[in-house]
């Protein structure tokens, strides 16, 4: 078996799709067609996002420098935004400025 012909579970609802897919085919939610994640860590960022988050800390962390100064200057958009971007680390929807998830807690 190829990795071309690799069946893998939708992130959304859990259907199995084709590794290629670029949306699942049942719920129609986007998936990650390449094959890597960030070599960030979700730990760093998830310490950073919940000590310093009104700062943009971990978005500078992740390599998004634009938002991050965004975040520094509106103290993380007076805290909503922070609390976004904490829960979507936590359910490992958060991507680097490549737009790569970050996979691997250490």
């Amino acid at each position: 078996m190829t990795s071309n012909d690799q069946m893998v579970f939708c992130r959304a609802c859990g259907h199995k799709i084709h590794n290629s897919a670029p949306s699942c085919p049942s719920c129609g939610a986007l998936q990650k067609v390449s094959g890597g994640g960030s070599d960030k860590r979700i730990l760093p960022a998830l310490l950073l996002c919940f000590f310093f988050g009104l700062f943009g800390v971990h978005r500078f962390y992740v390599g998004k420098t634009g938002t991050g100064v965004l975040q520094f200057f509106t103290f993380g958009g007076l805290g909503v935004w922070v609390l976004i971007d904490f829960v979507m680390i936590v359910c490992g929807s958060f991507t680097d400025k490549q737009g790569n998830f970050l996979k691997q807690w250490t």
